[in-house]
Parts: structure tokens; sequence; C-alpha cells
């Protein structure tokens, strides 16, 4: 097993964004282990910080970008994926990326200098191992005109890349293949150039992007002629692709052993399969910790008619339970509350939210004599009606856990789709004689 990675020392870049042509200073500072990369926007009050993480992604035009609320206010990074294709490329795990403007500084368009940064700061081992997954079945992402494909593959990460020939603009499609490593990184595709049609140039002026790009930092396609400049590979184009989908990859919550099979994909793709396959680590992950019927009486002391919760499907201690909950038409309330056509009464979706949240409290906390009693409930939200032959999955993410109170965020969805959302507040009372 790998060892986790950061930077020796810490090493500066300056130059301006390739969409914004705003001026930007970047320091990369050595951080510990598990740290991840975390980008600091120096130029905002307060220094928010974003963390490298698939949840934070969002969609900008033609690059890739991340977004947080913090301290109340909305934080972008833009274009971060040349910088994270060359960490990804030199193994490097941890590292913090101070910039003084929203978008990282384009560069010559390629992770070339990043690349060459990280190595003049120096690479440094740390004593704590590197955490991988490995894919074991394919898992697929595409619309029938792209596609990005994770197949098995136990020895690291292996990337093979089609592009098509743009209208005849590339001569003729391109395919790369690489087994991803430091050396082969730094040979084969950290100097690969970002490109675009000259058809696209004033289409992309006019969305306000490119400000920043040149002919020294973009190839420019017109026809099979590339404007102002050589090219650096005969596949360039291609093979900044496949920088764009390792710096995307980047985000994947462990490292990936895994072949990359991949048509004509985007950020958007790459995205998508990112976060399916961050899903499925989270999953693998996930204890397996699964809650009967039995082991749920002996938690709560309800019983029915107003037990709410049939079993728990997922459990990650003090964090996060999954419980669910089948309607069925023998519910005492199916012959009350809308007779002919019942519907489960919202204070009961509520109920059946504490209720899950109250098996997790007693696990963990212990029963100790008391229960949870339900202290406040604030930002309800009802999306639909749940009706008898209804499966609720009612899941449980913990915001705060004391040992006489806790909060939560709940929601209830059926067949993936919401139902409803709460706030919920327990405090741990002696159970009732």
């Amino acid at each position: 097993m790998s060892q986790q990675r950061t930077i020796a020392t810490q090493a500066t870049l300056t130059g301006i964004g390739l969409h914004s042509g705003a001026p930007c200073t970047v320091v990369f500072r050595p951080a510990p282990p598990d740290t991840g990369r975390v980008f600091v926007r120096t130029d905002l009050a307060g220094r928010p910080a974003i963390a490298s993480h698939p949840d934070r992604l969002c969609q900008r035009q033609r690059r890739t970008a991340m977004v947080a609320t913090i301290g109340g206010q909305e934080v972008e990074v833009h274009t971060v994926e040349h910088c994270l294709a060359a960490c990804q490329g030199l193994g490097i795990d941890n590292l913090v990326i101070e910039m003084d403007a929203v978008e990282m500084p384009g560069m010559d368009g390629s992770a070339r200098d990043f690349v060459e940064a990280f190595l003049a700061a120096g690479l440094v081992d740390q004593p704590v191992a590197r955490r991988s997954f490995t894919v074991t079945e394919p898992v697929a992402v595409g619309d029938g005109r792209t596609s990005i494909v994770a197949l098995p593959y136990a020895n690291g990460l292996k990337i093979t890349y089609t592009l098509d020939d743009h209208g005849g603009a590339l001569g003729g499609p391109q395919v790369v293949e690489v087994e991803l490593g430091a050396e082969s990184f730094r040979s084969q595709i950290a100097a690969a150039r970002t490109f675009c049609m000259a058809k696209e140039v004033e289409m992309l002026r006019a969305a306000g992007l490119g400000k920043g790009a040149t002919t020294d930092n973009t190839c420019v396609y017109d026809g099979t002629t590339v404007i102002g400049t050589v090219l650096r590979f005969r596949d360039e184009a291609a093979r900044h692709k496949v920088l764009d989908l390792i710096g995307d990859l980047a985000h994947s919550a462990r490292a990936l052993n895994a072949h990359i099979v991949a048509v004509r994909s985007g950020h958007r793709e790459n995205m998508l399969l990112v976060q399916e396959l961050n899903r499925r680590i989270e999953k693998a992950e996930r204890p397996a910790v699964v809650f009967d019927i039995q082991r749920i009486l002996e938690l709560l002391p309800h019983r029915y008619p107003f037990l709410l919760v049939d079993r728990i499907v997922e459990y990650d201690p003090g964090q996060r339970i999954v419980g669910l909950k089948n309607v069925t038409v023998s519910e005492p309330w199916c012959q009350g509350h809308f007779p002919g056509m019942p519907v489960m009464p919202g204070v009961l979706l509520i109920e059946a939210m504490a209720q899950v949240g109250g098996v997790l409290l007693l696990h963990e906390l212990g029963a100790g004599g008391k229960v949870p009693f339900l202290m406040s409930v604030d930002k309800v939200k009802f999306r639909r009606p749940v009706r008898p032959g209804d499966q609720l999955r009612i899941t449980i993410n913990v915001l705060r856990l004391r040992s006489a109170m806790s909060a939560c965020h709940a929601t209830v969805t059926v067949d993936g789709q919401p139902v409803a959302e709460a706030e919920i507040r327990s405090v741990m009372m002696e159970r009732p004689a």
C-alpha cells in the first residue's frame, strides 16, 4: 500500500485565468496527512477554504469549478483541473492552495508549470497509508454521443481516451492510452495544452470566456491548421482531454484502481462518473450494521400501532442512519384520514423521522433508563402525499450529538422521490414508568 504525499516546501506561481483574464498568484503549502487538497481564497474576508470534494463540484462552462457557502457567503474556485491533474499525476494527496482570485492561473494552458513547481518544491512521503478503491464492476455514464466507463483494473489507474476528429479539424480521430504514474504523466500528458476550434472563439468571447486565452496557451484549430503555435504532440488535443479527466478524477474520495475508457467525454460526464464512483466507495466503506425489528423493539419504547420504523438498512455511527417503513392499508389512520383515498398524516411522517433518529441516539448513547423526546421541529416541508403501498426511506443526518440532546436533518423519500424533510431536535429524558 502506498503512502500519502505532500510537498517539502512552499511553491508559488503567478499568471492570469484562462477564462476570466484576471491575474492570480497561487501559493502551494505542505499539508498534514488526510488534509486533502484545500483551496483558500486569500482575497476574501476570513480566507474561506474549500476542500476538493465531489459534493462541491458545480457546472461551469468548459472548466471545473467548486462552490461552497462559507460564513454566509458563496465562495467559488474555477479552473482547478490542471492543478489537480498535476497533484494526481505526481501522487500529491495533501496540499493547501492559496489563491488571490476566483480562477487558478492558466499558465501555458497545460499542467506543466504546476508539475515543475511541485518537483522543485520536492515531494515528501508521509507516514499514513493512501486509501484506495478498486472498481469491481463496470460503472458507466453516457448520453449516446459521449460515454465514460470505469472498468475493473487492479494495478492503479489506466485511461483510454478517444476523441473524434471534430468535423475533420483534427485530421482524424485521436486515441490516447496511458497507465498513470509520475513519469508517464510528466512525459506523456502534463504538457498537453487546452484547445478549441477557430469557429468557437467568438462564441466563447461572447459568453465571457477565454479572456486570458492566447495562441500560446490554447491550440486553436482552423481547419487542420493550428494558429500561431506548433503542437507539442501530434495528438495533443486528446492528451489534454486525458489531462482534464485526470484532474476531474482527483475529486474521487479514494485513489482509484480502475481502467477508465472515455469517448468524447468532457467535464460534465467526468463529474457524473466521479459522483457515481463516490457513491460506491461510500457504500463499500459503510459499516455493515443492520438493525432488524427485534433490535428496534429493544431500543424504542414504541409498539403497534405507533411503531413507525420496520428496519434499519444503513448506519454510519454518530453520523447517519437510514430506516424503512412499509405503509400498508391496515394502518389505523387509513380508516379516517381521507377515507377511500387514505393519505398518511404529516405528523406521523415527522414521528417516523424522529423514531429513526431515536434508534441512532439510543444505540449511540445507550438506553440508561432514558429515551429521546421531541424538543423542536423546524423547517418542515411536505413534497407529496404518502399512500398505502409506499415504502418510506427515512434518512437521518446528525447535525449535533450530545449526551443530553441532539439535532438532525431528516428526509423521507419514496422510490427516490422526496416526500418530506425537517430539522428535528430531541432531548434525553427518563423513560416513562
